[in-house]
């Protein structure tokens, strides 16, 4: 009731993704990526030219959810700066080694930028390419809920490391391989600015 009346601020989030019809089910955040992804291609209109003709896109709908993985609404607005990495590149061998210094710290600054009181849920996605198997276009890996009065700011951090970055690999085993990874600090699945960096050998 306390929610209702404006007294009390939700802060809870999807733990799904909710789809715009039932014709875009099965519909989940960290699904595969296709033969033919629609990126850079506008999806709310009809196919005007052959490069937005062969895309992976339904008929009559777009591709993006009504409610996306992580979405959640609140009585106030928050704003992100772009996530800053502690560093662009790091080693593979000195992750799998759980070395302290290969682990890549991801910052970025959440303000309140309403006029009421609020918690935010801040969410760090990454994608991985270049590796033995196919990743999911999105991993959620971490996420931090933090309060903040109207106008306020805090930065958060998170730290990528072995147990963030392993995967079970093309020959079953558990590791870091080479790769180019992408992150979102973001306030669910389908928004942020990405930044990049590299895992070498």
């Amino acid at each position: 009731m306390r929610t209702l009346f404006g007294e009390a601020n939700p802060s809870g989030r999807l733990t799904v993704t909710f789809p715009r019809t039932v014709g875009q089910e099965p519909l989940y955040y960290n699904t595969l990526s296709t033969g033919r992804p629609a990126e850079g291609v506008d999806l709310s209109r009809p196919p005007l030219d052959s490069d937005s003709k062969y895309v992976s896109r339904y008929v009559d709908e777009t591709n993006a959810p009504a409610y996306p993985f992580g979405y959640g609404l609140s009585y106030t607005n928050f704003e992100y700066s772009a996530p800053q990495l502690s560093s662009t590149s790091t080693s593979a061998d000195a992750l799998n080694q759980r070395k302290p210094d290969a682990a890549i710290r991801v910052t970025a600054s959440v303000r309140n930028a309403g006029s009421v009181s609020g918690a935010e849920v801040v969410q760090l996605y990454i994608r991985r390419r270049g590796t033995s198997v196919t990743m999911p276009v999105r991993e959620l890996k971490g996420f931090q809920k933090i309060a903040l009065a109207p106008g306020e700011s805090k930065t958060v951090t998170f730290t990528l490391g072995r147990d963030e970055l392993a995967f079970w690999n093309i020959d079953m085993k558990e590791l870091v391989e080479p790769e180019q990874v992408s992150v979102w600090v973001a306030h669910d699945s389908a928004s942020g600015t990405p930044v990049k960096f590299e895992i070498r050998q």
